[in-house]
């Protein structure tokens, strides 16, 4: 009778051989579909309401300028409150040439070529300071200049 004995079953080991590869698959698949931002908006605006809108083909050449009023200050009025951020920083009127210099240096010469400029500024800004931004992009050299709004239709 001894023979005939049941012996008592164990559960078999999980195989763990392919699970790195698992994961290093699941790491590459969310690095390559991730957007990562460039830069941090400091500034608080509203983009117009537009109907015909388009997409920017290519923005590896694109530098973005934020025209608002300050994080926080979104009720204060005037347009002493107003301000210009370009790459991570809130510059003035007159240092916006030395930034759209600096980017330029920084591409290659057919993005430097073809460089856009995507204007991102409040609904509520006043025409006169978005007329200096341009004066001094134009004084830069940067004529591409791309006015960024969201869709009417939301």
């Amino acid at each position: 009778m001894s023979r005939f004995r049941k012996s008592r079953r164990e559960v078999p080991g999980l195989n763990t051989a392919s699970l790195p590869d698992l994961i290093f698959t699941v790491l590459f698949f969310f690095m390559i579909v991730t957007h990562v931002r460039n830069s941090a908006v400091k500034v608080d605006y509203d983009p117009p309401k537009g109907s015909q809108i388009e997409k920017l083909a290519n923005r590896s050449g694109a530098t973005y300028i934020y025209i608002g009023r300050p994080a926080g200050l979104r009720g204060a009025g005037g347009d002493s409150a107003v301000c210009v951020q370009v790459n991570d920083r809130i510059v003035d009127m007159a240092d916006i040439p030395k930034f759209i210099a600096a980017e330029r240096s920084r591409m290659s010469a057919e993005k430097a070529q073809d460089m856009t400029v995507n204007l991102r500024a409040d609904s509520a800004t006043p025409m006169g300071i978005i007329e200096e931004v341009k004066r001094a992009l134009r004084s830069a050299g940067a004529l591409r200049v791309v006015y960024s709004a969201e869709n009417a239709a939301k």
